[in-house]
């Protein structure tokens, strides 16, 4: 699997707008994806470790943190977001898998001025430690209801990633553990696992996508913080590079082939701290920019952003405070996005055309309106032949 440097991210993510839930881990989860967004570095120990703050590397804090009182309580809220002229990144901290907040949430997801393209998600530690012994059914139940109405709010088009919870160790502490709760081995890491098997059970049922953390990280313990819950930056950014490829892959993107991403993670060098003079430096042609395909005359929609081509660009918007060079209306002086080729998940658009090789440039983030205006079904068809996609069998379904 190839890394992504910095400009790489950019342009798969241009004017997409990506929601990312859940607890601590998927909030370093946003922060290093705010990061990569930005810059070719990882996040500092601090960075990691901060909760609540005002500001990370040009971002907001929307709601709850240090607007509020910080505790560790089921009830702690925390809504962060990263926006720039071609991205928008926005993370809900979480203590439940479903909850009347999730619903809230999913209610402004339905109804706020954008329509997300990408979703990633996970709720287990907090659901196992904090809501009673018979996590059992009552996860089920919640997981049940949460990816029911995630069928149900969600655009079509939306890309909705369950990470599974990555694995801890025999002894762990953290907020999520209760204060009066005893100090040794627990079965935490058992019920995780078995967790992981009810949440990818039921994603994988409504068609979603499923990334394996646990099995991508079980025997990168040496990367675990001490309190055998959290990881070290290294750990994510292997983890965005993890996400980010999985994302190309669903989205039908060609990913640059260069330097691999383990040895990339081992050699770049932190927020704040200064490159040691052996770190081995990237050679001049891992920096060039990714090839690009001539461009196609029948061409009319993105290459990996997720429109119709018979949905109608009048009513797509730029994000607030977005510029649009002279230039850009110019095919020859817009930067091009990544080549899309992949058999799997090729758009019928394409197909019916005949060409493969399309080249295309990408369009705004779409306005939420438009979007709930003419749900068509995602171009990109399911991974496993036999689960049905969510969004195919949502159009099945679909009144004439």
């Amino acid at each position: 699997m190839p890394h992504l440097r910095a400009h790489e991210v950019q342009k798969l993510l241009h004017n997409k707008f990506v929601v990312i839930l859940g607890d601590s881990i998927q909030r370093a989860v946003y922060k290093d994806l705010v990061l990569l967004l930005q810059k070719d570095c990882l996040l500092s120990s601090s960075q990691l470790k901060s909760k609540g703050e005002l500001s990370f590397e040009h971002d907001v804090l929307l709601e709850g943190g240090r607007w509020g009182r910080m505790h560790n309580g089921t009830h702690y809220r925390e809504v962060r977001q990263f926006c720039s002229g071609h991205h928008l990144v926005r993370f809900y901290f979480l203590t439940r898998a479903y909850s009347p907040y999730v619903e809230d949430i999913l209610h402004q997801l339905r109804w706020g001025h954008y329509a997300p393209d990408l979703v990633v998600m996970n709720s287990c530690l907090w659901d196992l430690s904090r809501y009673g012994r018979n996590f059992r059914r009552r996860y089920q139940d919640d997981l049940e209801m949460l990816f029911s109405r995630l069928d149900q709010v969600l655009p079509a088009s939306c890309l909705l990633v369950w990470n599974t919870a990555m694995p801890i160790a025999e002894v762990v502490s953290g907020g999520f553990i209760l204060p009066d709760a005893p100090a040794g081995p627990t079965r935490l890491r058992e019920d995780v696992m078995e967790a992981n098997f009810y949440s990818s059970a039921e994603a994988v049922r409504r068609g979603f996508d499923v990334l394996d953390l646990h099995f991508h990280f079980r025997h990168a313990g040496q990367h675990r913080l001490s309190d055998g819950v959290h990881w070290d930056e290294r750990a994510h950014r292997h983890l965005s590079q993890l996400l980010l490829a999985h994302v190309a892959d669903a989205w039908g993107v060609v990913l640059p082939a260069h330097n691999p991403v383990g040895r990339w993670i081992r050699d770049v060098p932190a927020q704040g701290q200064p490159d040691r003079a052996d770190r081995r430096q990237p050679r001049d042609h891992d920096r060039r920019e990714v090839r690009e395909a001539p461009e196609s005359r029948h061409s009319s929609s993105p290459r990996y952003h997720r429109h119709s081509p018979q949905r109608s660009s009048s009513h797509a918007r730029n994000l607030p405070g977005r510029r649009e060079d002279a230039t850009s209306s110019s095919p020859s002086s817009q930067q091009q996005p990544f080549r899309r080729v992949s058999p799997r998940r090729r758009n019928e658009h394409n197909r019916e055309s005949g060409s493969a090789y399309r080249e295309q440039r990408p369009g705004p983030i779409r306005r939420i309106s438009t979007h709930h205006r003419n749900r068509e079904s995602t171009p990109y068809p399911s991974r496993h032949h036999s689960e049905p996609h969510r969004s195919h069998r949502r159009h099945s379904h679909r009144p004439t």
